[in-house]
């Protein structure tokens, strides 16, 4: 639990001798609670409270990473329950499991599509993360899928078996890529132990009973086994839940180090929209990794618009830059529409500008990403700001007419702005779905 400025006072030395930069130790302890300023500042710290900082100021939620490079996946290291609270740091890793006796051309064919599981939604780019592959076979026929996964896709991998050997000649493989591997229970933690450390990689600790679980991760971490990923194995949804809210609240609020990594959580359903649904579920509370069978489009693309909306920063809507935009072969008599530059506003008003096949502008106002309606009652989308922006991005340089659509919803300020901008308004529909017709009949 991250300490108070008068917590690591009583932990200063207090002898006011300002090598650290600052007039008291008081000022000093009060910058580190801020973590403005390293513990390393103060020469005269003790060694046992040189501990006692250095294990104040680890996160609760330890951060794990799962590949190299430009594949990286990190997942953990979350410092909240509710994302209103701040945000939550690191979006759930959405992936799917690949069965080694699936012959080679039915697993070429699910990770050619697994690939393509790309998509955008108002300007950001929506991928899945991770691939588990899980040992049914033989060791050999393992690492042949293995090799198989390995050059035929760039994502982050899990291995799964109860097989130590099939584990090693797995890691041999594919240590390159820092897998994650599946899993050490009681029984065989010395053994997969052994294979973290060897291969340097991260480990799933497994338990359906979380003090027996607490008890797996010490022992793991007295064997310098360090990045760990939790999982309580298959239990219906509600109990699942409670394990995964259980798992967080006790790192969070009871600062027990012992569950303090992100979770793992295997969805195993035949019915795709079941599995969606299920998934669902534990990307909002609170898994870390969600593994999947299922691999059609749609029930990735709502798993991972879910994820975006979780994962945003409630604090900070998401924005588009201020200016004026062009869709399709613009010219100088095509009409110019307003809206703000809060990112779903933009994109929808986009999407239906463009289904309209009329060429046109969007002026994007600068709203700090507040829809249109937000705006308008905070005062952020008024006939002065719209004003400004037609006058900036030198509207009319750019068309030689002087006409101005709005949205329906805000009709109430045409009269001002057509004072303020010398434009003339023309109020356009309220909703988005109606600007196709809307720019037909103009």
């Amino acid at each position: 639990m991250a300490l108070s400025g008068l917590d690591i006072y009583k932990l200063l030395p207090k002898t006011n001798c300002r090598e650290c930069g600052f007039v008291t130790c008081l000022a000093f302890a009060m910058q580190l609670a801020k973590k403005a300023v390293s513990i390393d500042k103060c020469p005269y710290l003790s060694l046992e409270a040189k501990k006692a900082l250095e294990a104040s100021s680890l996160p609760p939620i330890r951060l794990v990473s799962i590949g190299e490079a430009d594949n990286k996946l990190d997942i953990g290291n979350e410092t909240v329950l509710f994302r209103h609270e701040e945000k939550f740091h690191h979006p759930c890793a959405i992936g799917f499991i690949i069965e080694d006796n699936l012959s080679d051309q039915e697993i070429k064919q699910r990770l050619e599509k697994i690939n393509k599981l790309k998509f955008e939604r108002i300007g950001q780019e929506l991928n899945v993360n991770i691939l588990a592959i899980r040992q049914n076979n033989d060791k050999k026929r393992f690492q042949e899928v293995v090799k198989l996964v390995l050059s035929n896709t760039q994502l982050s991998l899990v291995l799964m078996s109860d097989d130590i050997e099939a584990l090693r000649g797995a890691l041999e493989i594919s240590a390159s890529r820092k897998p994650l591997i599946y899993h050490a229970t009681i029984e065989n933690m010395v053994l997969v132990s052994k294979l973290a450390q060897d291969f340097k990689v991260p480990l799933v600790a497994t338990s359906v009973d979380l003090e027996t679980l607490s008890n797996l991760t010490r022992e793991l971490n007295s064997q310098k086994v360090e990045e760990l990923v939790l999982d309580t194995g298959k239990k219906p949804v509600a109990e699942k839940v409670w394990d995964l809210t259980q798992i967080r609240r006790l790192a969070l609020k009871k600062s027990d180090r012992s569950l303090g990594y992100p979770a793992l959580v295997i969805v195993d359903k035949k019915d795709f929209y079941e599995e969606a649904i299920e998934a669902a579920t534990y990307i909002v509370k609170y898994a870390g990794i969600v593994l999947l069978k299922g691999f059609e489009a749609y029930e990735a693309l709502s798993l991972l618009t879910l994820r975006q909306n979780i994962y945003t920063d409630p604090q900070k809507p998401l924005q588009m830059e201020p200016k004026l935009y062009p869709v399709g072969s613009v010219s100088d008599k095509s009409p110019v529409l307003v809206t703000t530059n809060f990112s779903l506003t933009h994109y929808t008003v986009l999407g239906e500008v463009e289904a309209s096949k009329i060429p046109s502008y969007i002026l994007s106002v600068d709203t700090e990403g507040m829809s249109v309606l937000t705006a308008w009652a905070a005062e952020k989308f008024t006939a002065e700001k719209i004003t400004d922006s037609l006058n900036k991005f030198e509207v009319k340089n750019t068309v030689t007419h002087n006409r101005l659509i709005i949205p329906g919803y805000v009709a109430v300020m045409s009269g001002d702005l057509e004072d303020k901008s010398g434009w003339q308004v023309i109020v356009g529909p309220k909703e988005a779905a109606g600007i196709p017709s809307f720019l037909k009949n103009l």
